[in-house]
């Protein structure tokens, strides 16, 4: 009786710590409800702010784009002639839809080697990491949410040539990001988080 009384309280520990719940938050247009029902994500965003210097907002407003904070996301199967399953788009997973090999360089810069994708913290410390570099690469401010996102996107290399020129609906995208960066900000403000 007592093994499965100790496995009983460790499965809800597990529980607890978020093992194996991806599900998005209720709320993902108010900040400040976001914040309050998944105060771990606050907190990690708040310690990559810390550590890294990008702004919570600009996290948030990203982590909404990319993965819409579920963390075990994926991007669609593409398919051959509609019906034969071909792989992913790209290797894009988790809360910061890190690709592999960037994750990879991720965990080497930085010596997280056990860093997951599928952890908040991780995925908001890549998040600072990334734009960090986004920052000393092409000279891109911390808090500018658009062109933070679109080096998100097209990868350091990508920006410097332009590549989101070409890409119309990229631009919008961007566009908005920087439109939610704000909005998050204000309701931050709003509720004293900020």
């Amino acid at each position: 009786m007592k093994p499965y009384f100790l496995l009983v309280i460790a499965a809800g520990f597990l529980a607890a710590c978020g093992g194996g719940s991806f599900s998005a938050p209720r709320n993902l247009d108010n900040a400040c409800l976001l914040a309050n029902e998944r105060p771990q994500y606050f907190r990690a965003m708040e310690q990559t702010e810390r550590r890294w210097g990008v702004p919570v907002p600009v996290q948030m407003a990203t982590f909404h784009q990319e993965s819409r904070f579920v963390g075990n996301a994926r991007p669609p199967h593409v398919y051959a002639l509609g019906i034969i399953p071909m792989g992913r788009m790209s290797s894009a997973y988790g809360y910061s839809q890190a690709l592999d090999g960037t994750w990879a360089e991720y965990r080497q810069d930085t010596g997280n080697r056990l860093a997951r994708r599928t952890d908040i913290r991780d995925a908001s410390d890549f998040m600072g990491w990334y734009m960090t570099l986004s920052a000393e690469r092409n000279g891109i401010p911390l808090n500018d949410a658009r062109n933070q996102y679109l080096a998100y996107h097209e990868g350091h290399a990508g920006y410097r040539r332009g590549s989101y020129n070409a890409k119309p609906w990229l631009l919008r995208v961007a566009d908005s990001v920087a439109e939610r960066a704000v909005t998050y900000e204000m309701q931050l403000i709003t509720c004293g988080k900020r």
